[in-house]
């Protein structure tokens, strides 16, 4: 048996999530611990060709890893056929072109979400990538994370009994950028660059919500922009044209609500920087990135509601910890190696860009909503 040694071009990695998340801990971690093993014995190898405009950063970051080759030439690579993945971590509105040159030149396609700055045109790219005969698939990290998987677990588990609600709140305090640098890059803020809070999160929630509980039917918004003046990576002031925070209400396939705050102007006061709380009539949970705590119907205390006296109780307290039992890799690196099997296999992998074609369409939903105060109802999304 021989190894499947697949090029794959990295778009996208002189920033921070696609240095990171996808070449340091996914790519590159992946190459030297052998690849990913197949069930007949052989490994898959990647090896990754860096593509991007910055001609010293590139270089820079080929040096420091030993990358042989990198590039500021597209077209050079997509007409290489030694390159058989694209991988694109751009920013939102250059990616739409990137992504079709791609699979008009056949790799196959893996993506940052949103794939695309309109529904419309994720449908259309998901739909060329059906025709050409290509594999896809969507970054959909935190279905991997080790509290997540843990929810998973007490999901399938039917540890809730019947689920009644999702409750999620995400965000802490994005510094303007004037007296400290910003966390964030600038474009985040600005709507005419893909900048939003709407349609950077919207789509994660999308994915969580349906492959954790059931798909999302109505979507009903309110967005602000509660920051209007902010400072750029040169120091200089400019308007924020974006919304920097979304509140969220969104009904769920069999009545299931899920309300979910998002912010960049909320400061911490909770245990991880995104938690979800999930009651069932059996028993309730919260879980974030790494760690999850329940709470079954059995060992629920009796709350009392007197406002005349000092409650005794400590509720953090009264919830229990779901053990690992597992290793949990990296999130983004689990799901390389999953998408690198659907490449070589064609093993089922559902993060396809059909799916992401669908969290674009609840944050679509989520800005009309928001603009016309209505709610708003999801259609079945499907490629005709």
């Amino acid at each position: 048996m021989s190894d499947h040694v697949l090029g794959v071009a990295m778009n996208g990695v002189t920033g921070r999530m696609g240095y990171r998340q996808h070449l340091t801990r996914s790519i590159l971690a992946i190459r030297e611990a052998g690849g990913v093993p197949l069930p007949d014995g052989s490994r898959i190898i990647p090896e990754p060709v860096l593509v991007g405009r910055s001609e010293r950063k590139l270089r820079e970051i080929a040096d420091q890893h030993g990358i042989e080759r990198w590039t500021t030439d597209l077209d050079s690579v997509l007409s290489d056929d030694r390159i058989s993945v694209y991988f694109d971590a751009q920013i939102t509105h250059a990616r739409e072109a990137a992504v079709r040159a791609a699979i008009a030149a056949g790799k196959h396609i893996y993506v940052e979400k949103p794939t695309a700055s309109t529904l419309s045109s994720a449908l259309e790219l998901a739909k060329l990538a059906r025709d050409a005969g290509v594999r896809n698939g969507v970054v959909q990290d935190k279905l991997f994370l080790p509290g997540l998987l843990k929810l998973r677990r007490l999901v399938e588990s039917g540890f809730f009994g019947k689920i009644l609600s999702v409750r999620g709140e995400f965000g802490y305090w994005v510094f303007e950028g004037d007296w400290q640098p910003a966390q964030r890059p600038s474009w985040n803020y600005r709507a005419e660059e893909g900048g939003g809070m709407v349609l950077d999160m919207f789509p994660h929630w999308h994915y969580v919500l349906e492959h954790l509980f059931a798909p999302v039917r109505t979507v009903t918004a309110k967005v602000a922009t509660h920051i209007p003046e902010r400072w750029d990576e040169e120091g200089r002031a400019y308007q924020a044209t974006a919304d920097d925070s979304a509140y969220g209400i969104f009904e769920l396939e069999g009545g299931i609500i899920a309300q979910i705050n998002s912010s960049w102007n909320v400061r911490v006061n909770r245990d991880e920087l995104v938690e979800f709380q999930v009651d069932g009539t059996h028993g309730s949970a919260v879980a974030g990135l790494r760690t999850c705590r329940v709470q079954h119907r059995a060992s629920t205390p009796k709350a009392v509601w007197n406002p005349d006296l000092e409650d005794p109780s400590s509720y953090r307290e009264q919830w229990d910890e779901v053990p690992d039992n597992t290793e949990f890799p990296n999130g983004f690196r689990a799901q390389w190696e999953g998408f690198l099997r659907h490449v070589v296999l064609d093993t089922p992998f559902p993060h396809d860009l059909l799916s992401g074609a669908r969290g674009l369409q609840m944050a679509e939903a989520g800005l009309r909503s928001a603009q016309n105060g209505h709610t708003v109802e999801l259609d079945e999304v499907t490629l005709t």
